[in-house]
């Protein structure tokens, strides 16, 4: 089976020009142009006939297509994506006035379970490769004729489930050669699979790394997020500790506000003292309702008095401004509608 072009690392490309008796310096050539979104491996202009003969019977170049997109009145962009073999899956264009970022999918769908999360209503059907990982950032900057600046990995699927391939992703899109997106442009969020962050801690990466919490009592998280009942708010918090001795860096707390069930000013004194000397940040998110869940977003009275009672513990709170309600916005949604209608 041919490997994938664009998952190729320029070690990687080296390596094969070397076995294939061309010269090492056209990996920066092939490389060059790979990243660059081309459709074609004729589009290589400065790579001889011959040489892009055999790159193409030793190699694809899939690229992600678009299948449609909505646009939200706050210019955000929601895409649906088709991979090589038929599968969907999501990505999302916000658009800042210091610069594009993308929301991007780790995995065709979703097993965690998390009870708020529409990208969870299908299971998982696989993970998705670090090319098809890439695909969409170039993919989506070719529709746009603009540079995407900003990553973050809070699609569908939990990035440390794909463990590997999330890794050489983030070489790839990082790498002068390529994309060149700083690490510290780029987040990557989890639902708090312990082990992953440990090793994620070791790499010393400088992205941010965004924690799924969303409670601190292990009965509801549990009720909320199925992986709680293997990971509790103990081993979290501390693999969380891990993370920023190894890294220096803050730790962002995705915190989703839903009404009645974790946006009391009780919750908010309980997550106030179980973050009280971290290194980290709280992000509250006023939830996107998904149909399927029946769960209910947080009044803005709700969600003022629960920022107000963790910064008046010290405790540095922003709330994320709502983007693409009105366009099936939350995780899965647009996805699950279209498997539904097909």
């Amino acid at each position: 089976m041919k490997k994938q072009l664009r998952g190729l690392e320029l070690n990687e490309l080296k390596e094969w020009l070397q076995e294939q008796g061309e010269k090492a310096f056209r990996a920066k050539q092939i490389y060059g142009w790979v990243q660059k979104g081309i459709g074609s491996i004729d589009e290589m202009s400065n790579v001889s006939k011959a040489l892009r003969a055999k790159i193409d019977e030793a190699f694809i170049l899939d690229n992600v297509k678009v299948v449609k997109y909505l646009d939200s009145k706050d210019r955000t962009r929601k895409y649906l994506l088709s991979m090589h073999d038929g599968e969907i899956i999501e990505a999302v264009l916000m658009r800042y006035k210091h610069g594009n970022s993308i929301c991007v999918s780790t995995q065709v769908g979703c097993k965690m379970g998390c009870t708020f999360c529409a990208s969870t209503l299908g299971g998982m059907t696989r993970n998705l490769n670090a090319a098809e990982i890439l695909g969409q950032i170039m993919t989506i900057q070719n529709d746009i004729g603009e540079r995407i600046s900003n990553v973050v990995l809070m699609g569908s699927g939990e990035p440390l489930d794909n463990y590997e391939e999330v890794l050489k992703f983030l070489r790839l899109v990082n790498h002068p050669e390529g994309l060149n997106i700083s690490m510290r442009h780029i987040t990557l969020s989890t639902c708090g699979l312990v082990n992953e962050i440990k090793m994620l801690a070791d790499e010393k990466l400088q992205i941010t790394l965004a924690i799924s919490l969303h409670s601190v009592d292990d009965e509801k998280r549990s009720t909320l997020m199925p992986v709680n009942k293997k990971y509790n708010i103990d081993d979290l918090l501390s693999a969380c500790k891990y993370y920023t001795n190894k890294t220096g860096r803050r730790i962002t707390f995705e915190y989703a506000l839903i009404q009645g069930e974790n946006d009391q000013e009780s919750e908010a004194r309980k997550l106030a003292k179980r973050l009280k000397g971290m290194l980290c940040h709280v992000n509250l998110i006023p939830i996107n309702p998904v149909e399927e869940r029946g769960y209910k977003a947080s009044s803005n009275t709700s969600i003022t008095k629960f920022q107000k009672v963790l910064k008046d513990a010290g405790i540095e709170t922003t709330i994320r401004r709502e983007l693409g309600s009105d366009i099936n916005a939350a995780c899965g949604q647009l996805r699950a509608q279209h498997l539904s209608e097909a």
